[in-house]
């Protein structure tokens, strides 16, 4: 009897034990560079929607969402049905990089979701399965097209895990590329916040690039994440996204929009660039654009497109499937208002959440945009002037509503995220741990998502922390407001 067959028969007797001897197993033969199976136990044998089932009989909520890669959630009717087509009509499955109908109608649902300053004049590039080739595609493109070597990325980012995209990340090991400061509220690197200090980031840049002797010579391209996602859902301020634009389009240095995570109604518009109205000169795209199968593209300004013939290929660049699967996703999305439901519901799940989580002094901030959404976990006996996370920005292009001054947030705390976690995972929610030192966690639910599922994670999720907050802090009188009790889940 196969694993699925023992779960769906219900036998108590069996299940655990499948469940712990897969466990045993990937421990001993798989990776130590494992990530997510450490923190996740689980073994998933049956999902659908936002529910996962485990090998053990129990379900969760899945708020890790294949890390933003299911917009529609687990096994979508349309997606399904989008791969039984392909199947069922014998095209072949992988065609390298072949015109098919199949492609054909990617393209073309994909075109019509760009930024219309894109949109009329695009090329797109199929990169290997992964985002992290894309980055590598939209780096070596704009190498070429400017003759230039030099990147600028900002402090943060994650754009993935090859040499390229990892030396343009935040974790790079080797200073590869010029690092910007990336504006933010809580941890702003001036101390300052809100518009004050995203116009100083913004002023930095400037000067980096106009001083004859900062060390920066003209660089080949800017990259960076409308919303940080690894780095900590961190929303770029639309002001200050517009003046990035302005930065790199008058100084003639193509804007690399990084959208993997961000992008297919993600952040509440269906490319978070949208939010500014800013049209970067190349998109990089992944996860859910292929509607829960690996495919990854460049979309690009067609007097870019000066690539030699081969300058960039990968043998699964024509994976049939995920483009079928692909345009179903886009083509739901798009036609369902996911976008604008994914803006509604997610700033009522931020409301609810300040609320609930406000008094905890161990709660640094709750931040983010549209179904993209962090609560950094701080260490309560470390003295702070940080503003209340009650009080923060209701919104990433508006201002603060307490004064702009010097602050010290506490320190991040990373055990007590990873706690919340495990709390979390005990009480049937998944979620994933980011941030600079994986101390936000972060909820990226399917657009999918129904007001009551909603509610049901955020009554886990303020639970956990409640439940994190008893054993390892002590409320703080000065942010102390009677909410009362965290809901709990039956």
């Amino acid at each position: 009897m196969s694993v699925t067959e023992s779960v769906a028969e219900g036998l108590p007797g069996r299940a655990p034990a499948v469940h712990e001897g897969i466990l045993r197993r990937q421990s001993a033969r798989e990776s130590s560079a494992r990530t997510y199976a450490r923190a996740l136990p689980i073994v998933p044998v049956r999902a659908r929607g936002l529910t996962i089932e485990g090998a053990d009989g129990r379900r969760y909520l899945d708020c890790l969402s294949g890390a933003g890669t299911l917009a529609l959630g687990h096994n979508h009717p349309v997606v399904l049905e989008a791969v039984r087509r392909v199947l069922d009509s014998g095209a072949p499955l992988s065609v390298l990089d072949l015109a098919t109908p199949v492609k054909d109608a990617f393209i073309t649902e994909l075109f019509r979701t760009l930024p219309p300053g894109l949109a009329g004049r695009a090329r797109v590039q199929f990169c290997g399965p992964a985002g992290t080739d894309a980055v590598e595609a939209a780096l070596k493109l704009v190498r070429v097209a400017t003759g230039r070597t030099g990147i600028l990325a900002f402090t943060g980012a994650y754009h993935g895990m090859t040499a390229g995209a990892l030396a343009a990340s935040g974790g790079a090991p080797d200073v590869q590329v010029t690092r910007l400061p990336y504006p933010q509220d809580y941890r702003c690197p001036f101390g300052i916040g809100g518009p004050r200090g995203a116009e100083t980031a913004a002023r930095w840049t400037e000067s980096l690039l106009d001083d004859p002797k900062s060390g920066v010579p003209l660089p080949a391209g800017m990259i960076l994440e409308p919303v940080q996602g690894e780095g900590g859902v961190i929303p770029a301020p639309d002001d200050w996204l517009r003046r990035m634009r302005r930065v790199t389009q008058d100084r003639s240095i193509p804007l690399i929009a990084d959208e993997v995570q961000t992008g297919v109604g993600r952040t509440g518009a269906f490319w978070a660039v949208d939010h500014s109205g800013v049209t970067p000169d190349v998109m990089v795209l992944s996860k859910a654009i292929g509607g829960s199968l690996p495919l990854a593209v460049i979309v690009y300004r067609d007097d870019l497109d000066v690539w030699q013939p081969g300058a960039h290929a990968g043998t699964f660049r024509g994976n049939q499937l995920a483009m079928a699967a692909g345009t179903a996703t886009l083509t739901h999305v798009r036609e369902n208002g996911l976008a604008a439901r994914a803006a509604d519901l997610g700033s009522r799940m931020l409301t609810r959440l300040r609320d609930d989580l406000g008094h905890f002094v161990c709660v640094g901030e709750v931040r983010g945009r549209g179904l993209m959404i962090g609560v950094e976990l701080v260490d309560p006996a470390a003295d702070g002037s940080a503003p209340d996370p009650v009080s923060a920005t209701a919104g990433p292009s508006s201002a603060p509503s307490g004064p702009e001054s010097t602050r010290t947030p506490r320190p991040a705390a990373p055990a007590l995220a990873a706690a919340v976690q495990r709390e979390c995972l005990q009480r049937g929610l998944i979620v994933e741990l980011g941030g600079r030192h994986s101390a936000v966690v972060r909820l990226l639910p399917p657009l999918t998502i129904s007001d009551e599922q909603a509610a049901a994670v955020l009554d886990r999720l303020s639970d956990a922390v409640a439940a994190v907050a008893r054993d390892h802090t002590h409320h703080d009188p000065r942010h102390r407001r009677d909410h009362g009790p965290a809901r709990r889940t039956g």
